[in-house]
């Protein structure tokens, strides 16, 4: 999908960047961790399928603090009681009188507070991969189940990636399955966009003095605490969450990722979806059986001249006709282009459609199992027919290369497979 428009709410001096998804089910704010960038996220095919899902079941509300993102920079970090003046300003510039917080990470303590100081704007708590004490004493370490030495090697892993910030060392810590180069290179970006090497110094010493062990057993909404058993912070803490908060109920999930877009997103999606709608879906199916069409307008170039302007743009609609009885493709038609069909039984249209196209071009076709990879979007960068969100190039067909170069990635919302 498009990203979505990005709006600014004033507290105080300082400009606020938030966007909303989604309308439909129960307000959500996402309350975001260490760093965030409102529009980088969306370039991440993880991060956007996740807030996608997340948004067909709610009004999903994003912002970045300030200081980091979109947001205004800021000559030092806030206090607790600040950050949530922050929530409050972004749920009352898109008109949310009650909504439920999402606390991701850093996150987490001041959606607790928050929860605890305005519990009349507070429908749910939802507390994700979180602590409530940024540097507890060993008799809290003890008390909450975690030994000195994983709490320094947590502090020592942050510090590691300050010291070397911008080189995409944060993914490598909190989102270890997504491997490779380019992910690094993304991380990288996401960085140095995200803050700067002396806010993101600043927040970490910021997050390292938050405590809300003595609001917790004030909080009133309802709370679901969600942790990963393999992940940088112990799970001992999302523990001690539970118990602190009267009536919270505590999931463990299996991973070790603390990005809650990576890895298993499905148990995520699939408790988020219960706590807040009373409803547990099936995720949508991501492999689908579909036939597309090529079709290839001879000599175009050439035709192009000796018919002018408006005879050419008599053959393109023509072709353009053509496809459409195959396919709802919107796609702009130049000398090449793609038209898809749902199903196999599309076959039967693709060979009237043939037969149209051939007065003027040339035709190939495949039908293969295909792999829905992202929101599908046309040419123009509009929400795609549900013919073409189905599409897919087969295995070993013929116009294959002309069509890699043809469809640029999530253009159509296609991947093509390896070939065999």
């Amino acid at each position: 999908m498009q990203n979505p428009q990005t709006r600014y709410v004033r507290r105080g001096e300082v400009s606020i960047a938030y966007q909303v998804v989604g309308a439909r089910g129960p307000d959500l704010i996402i309350v975001p961790g260490f760093i965030s960038h409102l529009d980088l996220q969306w370039t991440d095919l993880a991060f956007s399928r996740f807030l996608e899902r997340l948004a067909s079941f709610t009004r999903l509300i994003l912002y970045d603090k300030p200081g980091t993102g979109l947001s205004d920079p800021i000559p030092r970090v806030p206090t607790l009681e600040e950050r949530i003046a922050d929530i409050r300003a972004v749920l009352d510039a898109v008109g949310s009188k009650q909504a439920a917080l999402f606390g991701f990470s850093e996150g987490g303590p001041v959606c607790a507070l928050f929860a605890a100081t305005w519990p009349e704007r507070t429908s749910a708590l939802v507390l994700y991969g979180t602590y409530p004490c940024g540097r507890p004493s060993e008799e809290l370490l003890g008390e909450v189940g975690v030994t000195l030495e994983e709490y320094k090697r947590v502090a020592s892993d942050f510090e590691d990636v300050v010291a070397h910030w911008g080189d995409g060392r944060l993914g490598r810590l909190i989102a270890p399955s997504a491997e490779g180069e380019l992910q690094r290179r993304f991380w990288g970006i996401f960085e140095r966009a995200g803050a700067s090497p002396a806010m993101a110094r600043a927040l970490i010493e910021a997050s390292m003095r938050a405590d809300v062990t003595t609001v917790l057993p004030t909080i009133q909404a309802p709370t679901l605490v969600l942790h990963r058993n393999g992940e940088v912070f112990p799970i001992a803490a999302g523990r001690h969450l539970a118990r602190a908060i009267p009536g919270a109920r505590f999931v463990e999930l299996a991973g070790e990722d603390h990005a809650f877009w990576v890895g298993d997103v499905e148990s995520v999606l699939a408790e988020l979806e219960e706590f807040l709608t009373g409803v547990r879906t099936a995720p949508p199916p991501d492999r689908l059986l579909a036939t597309l069409l090529f079709t290839d307008i001879v000599g175009s170039t050439e035709r192009a001249s000796e018919l002018g302007d408006r005879g050419w743009h008599e053959v393109l609609d023509s072709t353009t006709r053509a496809c459409a009885s195959f396919s709802n493709a919107s796609a702009a038609v130049s000398s090449t282009r793609p038209a898809t069909g749902s199903s196999p039984a599309s076959k039967d249209r693709e060979q009237r459609c043939a037969a149209r196209v051939r007065s003027v071009g040339r035709c190939a076709s495949s039908t293969s199992k295909c792999e829905r990879v992202c929101t599908p979007v046309n040419a123009s960068g509009s929400a795609t027919s549900s013919a073409e969100s189905r599409s897919m190039w087969g295995r070993g067909s013929p116009p294959r290369r002309k069509a890699a170069k043809f469809l640029r990635p999530g253009r159509f919302g296609i991947s093509l497979p390896a070939q065999v």
